[in-house]
């Protein structure tokens, strides 16, 4: 089913960024107790004061360690990214799948739905997610762009429901990405579970924005 697609082939430790040991042999449980450290860290004081002294010593683990998997803190912060990324991806997968929605609509509205659950649930999304290449310290072509998920999204959207096949959807989804980023991470700003008026706005944008290209008679 296409919206398998949007998990297909994801990895989730930035595998471009981590050391070079193949992937089968290190300990994924390990991993991820560091990442966790990572984000509870990030957190508590933000992400430009992480070191990977201080993951270190939230995990219980050696330096060593840190630096077997993690040669530096900006590639710590990007694997916390991808990881993000892509568990936010499998909520997407796990939503339609769930409600088997009917209408193009009901399947953004499970992703915006998703997307406000990691901001509720995922240590670390509300930082990471949002920090650009240069505030984080990740080199301009090492950034992973979120063009890719807009795109699969489209078709997506275009395979099931219908819509209009093309760079053009992919272009709409794109502004939608925007626009969520915006309005809920203003949601999350003052308020740990949310401001429902910021959250109900976000959707309430993006459904007449799509709606007004693509379904103008609901």
């Amino acid at each position: 089913m296409p919206i398998n697609d949007l998990v297909a082939g994801q990895s989730s430790v930035g595998a471009p960024l981590v050391r070079t040991e193949p992937i089968q042999e290190r300990s994924a449980a390990r991993i991820d107790a560091l990442l966790d450290a990572a984000a509870d860290v990030v957190d508590e004081i933000g992400f430009d004061r992480l070191t990977t002294a201080m993951v270190a010593e939230r995990a219980g683990a050696s330096i060593g360690t840190v630096y077997r998997y993690f040669p530096d803190r900006i590639v710590l912060l990007q694997a916390l990214r991808d990881r993000a990324l892509l568990r936010y991806r499998h909520s997407v997968v796990a939503a339609i799948h769930a409600q088997a929605p009917e209408h193009w609509w009901n399947a953004v509205e499970a992703a915006i739905d998703a997307f406000v659950d990691m901001f509720r649930t995922e240590r670390g999304f509300r930082i990471i997610r949002f920090a650009d290449a240069e505030r984080a310290g990740v080199p301009e072509d090492e950034v992973v762009r979120e063009a890719g998920f807009a795109q699969q999204f489209a078709q997506i959207l275009s395979d099931e429901y219908g819509l209009p096949a093309g760079d053009d959807l992919a272009f709409r989804l794109e502004v939608v990405v925007e626009i969520m980023d915006s309005l809920i991470n203003r949601a999350f700003v003052e308020n740990p579970d949310g401001d429902e008026r910021y959250i109900a706005e976000a959707r309430t944008v993006a459904r007449e924005y799509l709606e007004s290209r693509f379904d103008p008679k609901g």
